[in-house]
């Protein structure tokens, strides 16, 4: 079994054994925080990664945040197309926080 953040290469997959998101990025490369993992999952427990990928690969808008992090949002349906806001690291796949943004205007 893989470790959590552990890239592709790591496993020895090949190219065809892991899906693809949009940007043609593999989803292992995608790394999830400990803090994701163990605060922002026992608190918003609805939230799935899958979610949270999906907002970085295709945001309605994005912006850094100022503190080496940067910010996604776009309509999750299954939220009643409310945004989600996803708070990466700087390098942008390491996502560290994800929430309803109940003030966000597109």
């Amino acid at each position: 079994m893989r470790a959590k953040g552990a890239s592709r290469s790591d496993a020895n997959l090949t190219d065809d054994s892991l899906p693809r998101t949009v940007s043609g990025r593999f989803v292992a490369e995608y790394k999830f925080a400990d803090y994701f993992e163990q605060k922002v999952l026992l608190k918003r427990p609805y939230l799935r990664r899958e979610w949270c990928i999906a907002v970085v690969e295709r945001p309605t808008r994005s912006e850094p945040q100022g503190d080496s992090r940067h910010r996604f949002w776009a309509p999750i349906p299954e939220l009643g197309g409310r945004h989600l806001r996803v708070v990466t690291l700087a390098d942008k796949v390491t996502i560290l926080n994800a929430f309803p943004d109940r003030g966000f205007k597109p």
